[in-house]
């Protein structure tokens, strides 16, 4: 699925920025999962504090969350760079998805984990 949102912003931004659309999709893929990874982890975070268990101090937390988004935007460097890329765009034959659903997504994962954090 995170493979169609990628090909879908790439095929949007290519008819328009040519060249640059390559690190705008790769920007969006890095930004939606990291903010799917963050909203994920507030969760837990916050569950784990209503349910009064031990957990993780907001150091620990923040040095766990930088060093999984490094990964994140290595592994979609790697992936989405060439022959993958190609591969995807040959396979993938959907309908263009709205841009501005696409680029609501993360900004809706950003605003459900801000909630959750007021909730610590």
């Amino acid at each position: 699925m995170l493979d169609q949102f990628y090909i879908s912003v790439l095929n949007f931004y290519k008819s328009h920025l040519g060249r640059k659309s390559l690190s705008i999709a790769l920007i969006y893929i890095n930004l939606l999962e990291l903010s799917i990874i963050i909203l994920l982890s507030s969760f837990f975070l916050a569950f784990a504090k209503q349910m009064k268990l031990i957990t993780l101090s907001a150091t620990k937390f923040w040095i766990i969350f930088t060093l999984i988004s490094v990964f994140i935007i290595f592994k979609n460097w790697m992936r989405f760079n060439g022959k993958r890329r190609t591969i995807l765009k040959a396979k993938i034959k959907a309908k263009p998805m709205s841009i501005y659903l696409l680029w609501s997504l993360p900004l809706a994962c950003l605003a459900l984990t801000y909630i959750l954090f007021q909730v610590q």
